[in-house]
């Protein structure tokens, strides 16, 4: 690995980013006067910021550092996580961007426990909404503290405890000070730089790696499963990960609750394809690295990777220019921080909004100040999630995405599109959900039970979360929906 200090491009290329977020943290700080702003930056988005901000979101640590790692330990199967996520923009586009958009309009809504109460009534369903996004942040926030000290440490030559102490004290300055706006604005940064980069990074990749054919032979020479239709892993995860990561996108609330933000619903329209076709260009980083990578070791161009997440890191920093390893290293801290950011601020509004209006119906006093109070909270406990679990950035990601998409695909993807759907229900399948996905992610790391025949522990808990769900539904009887409820339902 090549020591910082002979990379200067790179390094001032990181200090400028560094720079860049202290700025848009001073920026939002200015600009966020209460709640609204901090939750759901005031519903002043456009449709292009909107849609990069979007994308960003989904793609951060997850995608630029998690994604080449999980490539180059097990080939094509990272690609039915990639290729169903696509799917999954539409669904969440069409089945939930108009319906959420316009509760909002009707209703004061800045977060998605909120839109559950409305549809629902009472408190429970608020409470176990809220419940569900704490312990999904705290678990999905882990990859992102876990993708910047990887990032770091590669960059920097420290050590990760230091690593993570400059990353994580940089994330909670803008995060506290501007909330969901800075967020946004870091999305847009990052965005715009991974779209060029990605393309930049394709062309040393197949350069690096002999051209796409020899890449394609050397690694068909060490394992045809590798770069077959399923990978190393093989046919039931990559099907597990389609289910997962094809309907699971409906409950990622990093990318949903921006549905929120957009300031003229009208635009909504044009919002699938943008998304979908600025995440396929950003997801060239993804495969060609992690492919490449792992094509220079099949060869001897390159020393065995010590942990698969360095993929990236080793990747920019060996064999692209400077300019562009600095240009890139600067985009993947901003999506790293971008996302933390977006999920920092989903579980301080679940903490310190949705929960005390579930047990008191109101909110707290001062509920900017102990937002970014919890901010801070949320940002330790993630970081010592992530050091206990130690696992890929990418795994601990599906974990996260799993817990999401179990607990909140049935009772907003289907709640908002089905009458029938009733508030026990809701309470039903999210609390399954929590359940078998934390009992199951212990039992299986502590080597006391695993699910049969390789299934994945989120791919499971949302099926079983859809059949409690539907079956609750129709064994109970659904509450009155208000009339502006019904007639957003109706449109």
């Amino acid at each position: 690995m090549i020591p910082i200090t002979q990379s200067p491009v790179i390094i001032v290329c990181v200090v400028l980013y560094l720079v860049c977020c202290f700025a848009i943290g001073w920026w939002a700080l200015r600009r966020t006067r209460d709640s609204a702003d901090f939750f759901i930056a005031g519903r002043s988005l456009g449709m292009v910021v909107m849609t990069i901000a979007t994308m960003a979101s989904i793609m951060s640590g997850f995608g630029f550092v998690g994604g080449p790692g999980l490539v180059y330990e097990s080939g094509m199967s990272s690609l039915w996580m990639t290729f169903p996520a696509t799917i999954g923009f539409t669904l969440s586009w069409v089945l939930l961007g108009k319906r959420l958009r316009l509760l909002g309009e009707c209703r004061d809504i800045l977060t998605l426990p909120d839109a559950v109460a409305v549809r629902y009534g009472g408190r429970w369903p608020r409470f176990m909404m809220a419940l569900a996004l704490v312990l999904g942040v705290i678990g999905y926030l882990g990859t992102q503290v876990m993708a910047i000290g990887v990032v770091l440490v590669a960059v920097l030559d420290v050590s990760l405890p230091v690593a993570l102490l400059i990353g994580l004290g940089v994330l909670a300055f803008y995060t506290v000070a501007g909330g969901i706006l800075a967020g946004v604005y870091n999305d847009v940064f990052q965005g715009f730089i991974m779209m060029i980069a990605s393309a930049a990074v394709l062309y040393y990749a197949l350069r690096s790696g002999g051209g796409l054919s020899h890449i394609s032979e050397t690694l068909w020479a060490m394992d045809p499963k590798f770069i077959g239709p399923w990978g190393a892993r093989g046919p039931l995860a990559a099907l597990r990960w389609y289910l997962l990561f094809g309907l699971g996108w409906m409950g990622q609330p990093h990318g949903i609750t921006k549905f929120l933000m957009l300031r003229d619903p009208r635009d909504l329209r044009w919002g699938a394809l943008l998304t979908g076709l600025v995440y396929m260009i950003c997801s060239l980083l993804w495969m060609s690295i992690g492919l490449a990578m792992r094509a220079l070791v099949e060869t001897g161009s390159q020393q065995p990777l010590a942990n698969p997440d360095l993929a990236a890191p080793i990747f920019l920093m060996q064999y692209t220019p400077a300019v562009v390893a600095g240009v890139v290293f600067a985009g993947l801290l901003a999506a790293i921080m971008s996302t933390a950011n977006s999920f920092l601020n989903i579980g301080a509004a679940a903490l310190v909004r949705d929960i005390p209006i579930a047990w008191k119906q109101r909110t707290l006093r001062r509920e900017l100040f102990w937002s970014r109070i919890a901010t801070v909270a949320l940002l330790l406990l993630s970081a010592v999630f992530a050091l206990y679990m130690e696992n890929l950035v990418a795994l601990l990601g599906v974990f996260g995405w799993g817990t999401f998409a179990a607990a909140i695909v049935p009772s907003v993807a289907i709640g908002l599109n089905w009458k029938r759907a009733t508030g026990a229900a809701c309470v039903a399948s999210v609390g399954i959900s929590l359940a078998l996905n934390f009992s199951l992610e212990l039992a299986a790391r502590h080597k006391l039970y695993t699910l049969p025949y390789g299934m994945n522990v989120g791919a499971f808990s949302l099926l079983v979360s859809l059949l409690v769900f539907i079956v609750v539904s129709w064994l109970t009887r659904p509450q009155p929906l208000p009339a502006d409820v019904n007639a957003v339902m109706d449109i």
